[in-house]
């Protein structure tokens, strides 16, 4: 459930799907496919598991050529990775559909067409699809109808698009996933991302929820949830075709940076519909495991162990689940207890990290309830060998110092604490909260980058000093962690994060003028306390550095600098959108020593070594 191109052209749209699907390769694919109306108007059909290249391979022996057709890779939620249950499905050699998104109804709807004499080759979710637009078309004679139909007796997320070989038209529909259509000359085109048609297409329409849209090869037609004509703003693209460029950005890091909004976005589309979490983004048997947790063992390295010990406050505050995390490398040297009906989470960037790879190991052979990869990477090593997968959206991320994908983790992880929740008692109230909370982070996201200047004037404090002291309380010391090691990664300036009220128990006697000290403090039931350990940090003259909710009553003065957040975030909110002026504050001071951002000294993307 990953990527959809599609095109109504003059030309052989093959080469356009499959050049599409190259530009979506970074996300990673399980198996791939393809389906056209030939010149005959018979539709015909190529799938292959594994990458786009084993698809491209079996066009060169098996060509196909059309001026319409469907193209999709797919990640693996219903269904084994394999070419039955790959993309575009068929509905009696007449229709084909691709869809990304999750059908939680899909098993009614599968029984019903099974009675009407329907046929199914896949286990997929998405077959059901097709059959069902193929059921109302047969009686409807209009295939806009038939999937205006079919999409309002689907629950869950979907992004859709549908091609049959009488009618020279792709009908799109979004509803929790995205679609976006490209206008052409004499062409237009759908697909899930822009990316797909860059640089080709510059011109886009953004589908709305709800939207269905009818795409001919001269024009596009764009119906809303109630089935009245809509005129949608054409959008001229500035996006870069390859996301390996910096564009406009002077560092990857800075570039990553400001990627966040969409990436964390990216993350939560087609696991959220209506409200409510759809489990089985996490894999087809997730709703089993999810039922009978009943505690959590999360493990990881670096940046990936401080969003695991975020998560641990969520899990045990929201779910009343013991939830212990474990730095990798510590794991596999200890025999661990493990408890009765434990779920074992990794999370990592790569997936490939030797250390969270070896715990992994030493985990299966031990009897814990499941494993669970929270991973950037589809087709890791780490994901391969895991039984449920989140996977994160981050795209690639070139800089070493990971922005992105911690945030995309945190997301995930805070996905992963609903799903366990709603078996804990969560009223549906509850969740539906969450939810939207969760849905507010990527325009949160966009607030904090705007405090980008006043971080870069900040930074000019921090250019000659050697030593940092970051603090923070609850779960926001995951975050005073992170910070710390944004600083000292590419900046190499020397800096530590403490849990607030260990500042007495030996941290203070390092406290002077000459040492700053940076403090997250959102307007939560710890505020109180970390003023008080802030007062402590400016009676021994120390420098203060203070991210703050705008009402939390800390003021700039003498010795005291305050750096005003957006209001009244969340538990789940806060150390996302905390995270982003620490980045910044990294980011900048390192500008200012002249470091290698991208590249610091001794360090790799990827630690694929012990």
């Amino acid at each position: 459930m990953c990527g959809i191109v599609g095109g109504v052209t003059q030309r052989d749209v093959v080469p356009v799907l499959i050049e599409g699907l190259k530009r979506l390769e970074y996300r990673g694919y399980d198996s791939a496919g393809v389906a056209v109306v030939d010149g005959q108007h018979r539709l015909r059909r190529l799938r292959t598991a594994g990458k786009v290249r084993v698809l491209e391979q079996a066009l060169a022996d098996h060509p196909l050529a059309g001026c319409m057709g469907l193209a999709h890779t797919r990640w693996a939620t219903h269904g084994v990775p394999s070419e039955r249950n790959a993309h575009p499905h068929l509905s009696r050699d007449r229709l084909a559909i691709v869809h990304n998104g999750i059908i939680e109804n899909h098993l009614e709807l599968r029984r019903q067409l099974e009675r009407d004499g329907y046929e199914f080759s896949s286990e997929t979710d998405s077959e059901t699809i097709a059959h069902r637009v193929h059921f109302h078309y047969e009686r409807l004679g209009d295939l806009l109808s038939a999937v205006r139909t079919t999409v309002a007796e689907l629950q869950g997320a979907y992004a859709l698009a549908v091609i049959s070989h009488d009618s020279e038209r792709i009908i799109a529909a979004r509803a929790g996933c995205p679609v976006v259509l490209g206008l052409g000359a004499g062409e237009n085109f759908v697909a899930s991302d822009v990316a797909a048609l860059l640089p080709a297409i510059r011109r886009f329409i953004f589908l709305e929820e709800g939207d269905i849209a009818e795409v001919r090869r001269d024009a596009v037609c764009v119906l809303d949830r109630d089935g009245s004509r809509v005129e949608r703003d054409v959008k001229d693209s500035v996006s870069s075709a390859d996301a390996a460029e910096k564009g406009p950005y002077r560092h990857f890091m800075l570039k990553e940076i400001h990627e966040q909004p969409r990436a964390v976005a990216e993350t939560l589309q087609e696991r959220i519909a209506n409200g409510r979490l759809l489990e089985a983004a996490f894999g087809p048997n997730a709703s089993g495991v999810f039922e009978r947790a009943r505690a959590v063992h999360i493990v990881a390295c670096g940046t990936s162990y401080h969003a695991g010990t975020v998560a641990a406050y969520l899990i045990e505050q929201l779910c009343r689940l013991p939830c212990r995390v474990e730095i990798a490398s510590e794991y596999r040297c200890r025999d661990a207890v493990v408890t009765p009906d434990t779920l074992f989470v990794t999370i990592s960037q790569s997936g490939e990290t030797a250390d969270t790879l070896a715990a992994l190991g030493m985990a299966r052979r031990k009897q814990y309830l499941s494993t669970l990869a929270i991973c950037n990477a589809p087709e890791s090593a780490l994901v391969r060998n895991s039984e449920l997968v989140m996977l994160t959206r981050a795209g690639p991320e070139i800089g070493v110092a990971s922005t992105k994908a911690f945030t995309t983790q945190l997301a995930a992880l805070a996905m992963l604490t609903v799903a366990l929740a709603r078996r804990r008692g969560l009223e549906p109230e509850r969740e539906q909260e969450l939810v939207t909370r969760l849905i507010e982070l990527p325009g949160l996201l966009e607030r904090a980058l705007e405090l980008d200047p006043v971080v870069q004037n900040l930074a000019l404090r921090f250019a000659d000093k050697r030593h940092a002291l970051f603090l923070g309380r609850g779960a926001m010391h995951a975050i005073a962690m992170e910070g710390a090691l944004k600083l000292k990664e590419i900046s190499y300036i020397h800096a530590e994060a403490y849990a607030a009220g260990e500042l007495k128990h030996g941290p203070l006697a390092l406290v002077d003028a000459d040492m700053p000290v940076i403090a997250v403090a959102p307007n939560n039931d710890l505020l109180e306390k970390v003023k008080s350990n802030l007062m402590e940090v400016r009676a021994r003259g120390g420098e203060l550095y203070v991210f703050a909710d705008p009402d939390s009553g800390i003021d700039s003065s003498d010795g005291v600098h305050v750096i005003h957040m957006p209001r009244h975030l969340t538990d789940v909110q806060a150390p996302v959108v905390y995270t982003v002026p620490l980045q910044l504050l990294a980011y900048h001071v390192a500008i200012l020593k002249g470091t290698d951002i991208d590249q610091p000294r001794n360090l790799a993307k990827s630690v694929t070594v012990e």
